[in-house]
């Protein structure tokens, strides 16, 4: 019965490793131009905010996986 946990585990660490190399390929290299002197400031901004949106949604979604996993536990 311990199998439901390890593939929680293992979907929560592929998500991390994914949202890892999707931060660092294609946000990253992110560049906003036209805003005179706020260009880095706006930058910033955005590509924390992507990474803010991208937290959360990755807890969401191991928060559903969770409570599924857990839900067919009880139900066994």
């Amino acid at each position: 019965m311990k199998a439901p946990i390890y593939v929680y585990v293992f979907i929560m660490w592929m998500m991390i490793i994914s949202g890892g190399g999707l931060l660092f390929t294609i946000i990253a290299p992110l560049e906003i131009h036209g805003s005179g002197r706020y260009d880095e400031i706006l930058d910033s901004t955005v590509k924390a905010g992507i990474a803010i949106l991208l937290v959360i949604l990755w807890v969401f979604i191991v928060s559903k996986i969770k409570n599924w996993i857990f839900h067919k536990q009880i139900q066994n």
